[in-house]
């Protein structure tokens, strides 16, 4: 067998198995098709006819659920942003259940119900909460970004920018200008995307400016 085919065919292999370990839906989607689309061409080369029909199949259901997922990631009422108080037990239990993932993100953060001084916005998809944005009120309008945090199956899409620009939840709560300090290159990445500029060492929004 031609080595260059069968490295095509490895990768493809490798791509599939990969895929299934990605626990961001967007991601695994991606790889998913790709893998699918290359072992599609190898087994066609080499005339396995069920198995490029399965792939096939896979690529093309993969393909449509990446273009439904972006769609539904820039429908307005994708998400909604419910303010809710630090100590509430709905949100408590879902801090305490996905600590390890949030402390891996935003190590400084530290859940404290009996603040009076932290706003708390549950992030939710239908049914479903998807994150949590926690601020300190500094006074004056600012409020300061202590927790800005997704479920990783989420993290490829726009929560973020719904909070921060479309919501309008954070005006409501009181707050016209919002700060951060950025805990890595990836944390830059998405600041610079959700309409935040840099400011010296932190990372500034104005809550009414234009998107």
């Amino acid at each position: 067998m031609n080595t260059l085919l069968e490295a095509i065919g490895w990768i493809g292999s490798a791509l599939i198995v990969i895929s299934l370990m990605q626990a961001r839906v967007l991601r695994f989607r991606w790889i998913n098709m790709i893998g699918s689309i290359i072992a599609t061409f190898y087994n066609a080369v080499l005339g396995i006819w069920p198995f490029v029909a399965m792939n096939a199949v896979i690529a093309v259901i993969s393909a449509y659920w990446l273009r439904r997922l972006y769609r539904e990631a820039q429908e307005p009422g994708g998400y909604q942003a419910l303010q809710v108080p630090p100590d509430d037990p709905f949100l408590q239990h879902l801090l305490a259940v996905h600590a390890e993932d949030i402390a891996s993100h935003q190590p400084d953060f530290v859940a404290q119900p009996g603040d009076p001084a932290r706003s708390t916005l549950l992030v939710v998809r239908g049914d479903e909460a998807v994150g949590v944005v926690a601020l300190h009120d500094a006074g004056g309008g600012q409020g300061v970004v202590e927790l800005d945090w997704v479920k990783p199956r989420f993290r490829d899409f726009t929560a973020g920018q719904f909070v921060y620009r479309d919501s309008g939840a954070l005006p409501e709560a009181g707050f016209s200008r919002v700060t951060v300090t950025p805990h890595g290159a990836t944390d830059t990445e998405y600041l610079r995307k959700t309409g935040f500029r840099l400011e010296g060492d932190q990372w500034v929004r104005d809550l009414n400016a234009a998107a």
